[in-house]
């Protein structure tokens, strides 16, 4: 009889020590974000964002009209040798812009403007220039111009106010454009949580070897080393770095379509897509265009809970708030929609 009331003793005190901890790591944690009122794990309500709010378009209309429509709206600043910013995908990607809206696009909007992409960091169907002009005939990008921007080398690029970085390695082809339209597949991300306009430059001008290896490796503990806020924060000083290169000379667009928990940079072995379908959003500040993204996946509540979990477990939300902090724009928008 004492031997089991013995056990029941110890039993309550593993339950006290359990709800101890328990209470102790939601102290902790509202201690953290008492510290980080900007969070990398949740997305801040509206009502709690301060500072002054940007003009953010939006349409329904997933066809190339619509893709159309909504660049007309940015297009003001968009000049001289254009350069447009494509994630162009691994060979038969189901998921990529369809290259028949940006033809539709180049055609009646932009007809001498340059597709641009740089070679990946991991070995694939676009490792070198020459496999990558391949996989490029194979999704379709053969309407325009396509320039690889490392193909020949990279150069350096400042990086203001960066914490990581004083400068970023970049495909030095960049120099050639007067402006730059990011055209970005909005969806998930294996390690970035979700792939916006932030990931489309911040990984996407970063030259294959040098600038991908600096956001990525910490040298001599693996290729891939470097994940959660740290990557997030890496990634978007690379972003700044091409922001502020190009000024007032650039406009981003995010498709909200064929929404993956994957990049596309999975080409084909992708997750299926369970995300609705939302449409397209464009302006000319970044954070306010990537925010309204996430914004119109998390109003899905349980229909995008696939994705939201994938952009929470890799503390993707990271990447708005760290924009904030780095002044790349506002996290507080108007939405003008154009179908109405």
């Amino acid at each position: 009889m004492k031997k089991r009331n013995l056990w029941r003793l110890l039993a309550i005190v593993l339950m006290v020590v359990a709800f101890w901890q328990t209470a102790c790591a939601m102290e902790e944690d509202t201690a953290a974000r008492a510290k980080d009122p900007l969070g990398s794990s949740v997305n801040i309500p509206v009502s709690e964002r301060k500072g002054e709010a940007s003009v953010v378009y939006f349409t329904r209309d997933l066809s190339p009209a619509g893709l159309e429509k909504i660049y007309r709206k940015v297009k003001q600043n968009i000049k001289g040798k254009i350069a447009v910013k494509l994630h162009t995908g691994e060979k038969n990607g189901p998921n990529i812009i369809p290259s028949a809206w940006v033809k539709d696009l180049f055609a009646k909007e932009i007809p001498n403007a340059v597709i641009v992409e740089t070679n990946t960091y991991y070995k694939g169907d676009r490792y070198t220039t020459e496999q990558h002009r391949e996989t490029l005939k194979v999704n379709g990008w053969t309407f325009a111009p396509v320039d690889i921007l490392d193909a020949e080398g990279a150069k350096m690029w400042p990086v203001a106010g960066g914490k990581h970085f004083t400068e970023m390695s970049v495909g030095d082809h960049a120099d050639r454009y007067d402006s730059l339209l990011v055209l970005t597949h909005f969806k998930g991300h294996t390690m970035g949580g979700f792939g916006g306009s932030n990931k489309n430059i911040g990984i996407g001008m970063a030259d294959g070897r040098i600038g991908k290896a600096m956001i990525h490796t910490r040298p001599g503990q693996g290729q891939w080393s470097i994940t959660s806020d740290e990557f997030m924060e890496r990634m978007t000083e690379s972003s700044k770095a091409v922001i502020d290169h190009f000024g007032k000379n650039i406009a981003y667009i995010n498709v909200l379509r064929n929404m993956s928990v994957s990049c596309d940079c999975e080409g084909v072995a992708a997750a299926p897509v369970v995300t609705p379908d939302i449409g397209i959003l464009a302006g000319d500040d970044i954070l306010a265009v990537d925010q309204a993204s996430v914004d119109m996946v998390y109003d899905l509540n349980e229909k995008s809970k696939d994705l939201r979990e994938r952009i929470e477990s890799r503390h993707g939300l990271r990447q708005l708030s760290y924009m904030k902090e780095l002044g790349m724009g506002n996290d507080k928008y108007i939405l003008v929609d154009l179908d109405k």
